[in-house]
């Protein structure tokens, strides 16, 4: 156990935009890793996957406030949007263990990035440095890595950003629950996910 050590989790990702299920995900990983803190963490640009958002960072960034608004918990960091170029996870982690020093540092993720950590950048710097915060993804549990800390969620988080941004594009201005109103209203007032008018 870290004793008194304050525990920060860091959850990452394109929030492109956030849905209900990724507030479902902060919620559990706080209380299960009773962290006093969880910062969400957009991204400028994936290494893996390779693309920008399609949502400008601003957005996302003004999304993720109005969706975390509630949660004394929660915090969001525009660090890795000023940052050129894609985000590697062992230089934010790096980050805030420096601006931490004294906290343990919790990391969220999803099954599939869990069995994909050795393609990241510095696996042995992220081992050395975070526990894992993993939830199952698509039906998948995630399972043991040896020599990584971790804790596993139980249960699903159903959510699509992908869903949320086809409906959005169609024109529907309700998502039946999958985004929180505050960012569905403000996806909507924005056309975010619209196609461009002619």
């Amino acid at each position: 156990m870290d004793g008194k050590r304050r525990r920060i989790g860091l959850f990452g990702g394109s929030f492109d935009p956030p849905h209900s299920g990724h507030l479902a995900i902060a919620r559990a990983a706080t209380a299960q890793g009773e962290l006093d803190t969880l910062i969400f963490v957009p991204c400028r640009e994936s290494p893996l996957k390779g693309k920008i958002p399609g949502a400008p960072a601003q957005d996302r960034l003004n999304m993720l406030k109005l969706a975390t608004a509630g949660y004394p918990w929660a915090s969001v960091t525009d660090w890795e949007l000023n940052r050129p170029g894609p985000s590697y996870s062992w230089q934010t982690a790096g980050h805030f263990a420096s601006i931490y020093p004294d906290a343990s540092l919790y990391w969220l993720m999803g099954e599939d990035q869990w069995a994909s950590l050795e393609k990241w950048a510095r696996p042995d710097f992220l081992r050395e440095h975070l526990t894992f915060i993993v939830f199952g993804r698509n039906g998948m549990a995630p399972v043991p890595r040896a020599g990584w800390r971790h804790l596993f969620l139980p249960g699903e988080f159903p959510g699509s950003s992908t869903e949320a941004r086809r409906m959005l594009a169609s024109g529907e201005t309700s998502t039946g629950g999958l985004l929180p109103p505050e960012v569905e209203a403000y996806a909507v007032t924005h056309r975010l996910y619209r196609p461009s008018d002619p």
